[in-house]
């Protein structure tokens, strides 16, 4: 479980995020989803600490990964430290390291972060390429890679270190909607198989009626509405309605319909 309490950020005189307030379940896949500019993608940076919160608190099960107003800030350092290596991340586009291999790059973070021998590392990434269906792609490099085959590469360098909590930011950016599902998919299985506390950013109104467990709208930097995919269906809040409409006329434009 991730929480966020009363977070605000401000960058200068903009007010980004105001007093939000999310519990992120395990074991369930927590969906963020707002406009562009709504303040979600600065709410997941802050949730992993590319920003700093300017007031509130992040709690990683009961654990106190950000608190300004917090007197011990050597302790905070130490337990941040310690949060962070449970913590996988899938970032907008895969960012994957081109001049590596598909098993160089799922390696990466193990040589950074563990004790693992060069034979413990190889079999971890091997494991890990297995569970995302790619058996035989180790020496490939991202750019012999279709989008959806990068983006599962990415799924298995956010897996390698066993995490408690996995960030997806729009991990269905720039895929087709046949290997947006196939994505969608994979993070909600590894999500239930493993009991990750799972958070995604995303703007994919499929993904939002498929795999949101739970869901949250930032509408202004605000938290405007919370609820399920079918507590979404019967929502009568306006903004919402508003971005849902919108999200699924643009995408039915995109692909032709």
């Amino acid at each position: 479980m991730i929480q966020a309490n009363n977070i605000s950020k401000s960058f200068g005189e903009t007010r980004v995020l105001k007093n939000v307030n999310i519990t992120f379940e395990q074991g369930k896949t927590n969906l963020i989803i707002g406009q562009s500019g709504s303040g979600k993608t600065v709410l997941m940076k802050c949730m992993v600490g590319l920003h700093e919160v300017d007031e509130g608190q992040i709690m990683y099960d009961d654990r106190v990964f950000a608190d300004p107003q917090g007197l011990d800030g050597a302790s905070q350092g130490i337990e941040r430290k310690s949060i962070r290596k449970e913590i996988g991340m899938m970032f907008q586009g895969g960012a994957l390291f081109d001049s590596l291999t598909v098993e160089e790059n799922v390696v990466f973070p193990l040589s950074m972060f563990t004790k693992m021998t060069k034979e413990e590392m190889v079999e971890r990434a091997n494991f890990c390429l297995n569970r995302v269906k790619l058996e035989n792609a180790n020496n490939l490099f991202p750019a012999e890679l279709s989008g959806g085959m990068q983006k599962r590469v990415a799924i298995a360098r956010a897996i390698s270190m066993h995490p408690k909590y996995l960030l997806c930011d729009e991990p269905n950016s720039g895929l087709d909607p046949r290997t947006a599902i196939v994505i969608d998919n994979l993070i909600h299985e590894i999500t239930q198989e493993y009991q990750i506390t799972t958070i995604i950013n995303t703007h994919d109104m499929n993904s939002v009626m498929e795999i949101g467990d739970k869901i949250a709208f930032i509408y202004k930097g605000e938290k405007w509405w919370e609820g399920s995919s079918k507590d979404i269906l019967n929502s009568d809040n306006k903004e919402l309605n508003d971005f849902i409409f919108a999200a699924s006329y643009l995408k039915k434009l995109k692909q032709g319909g």
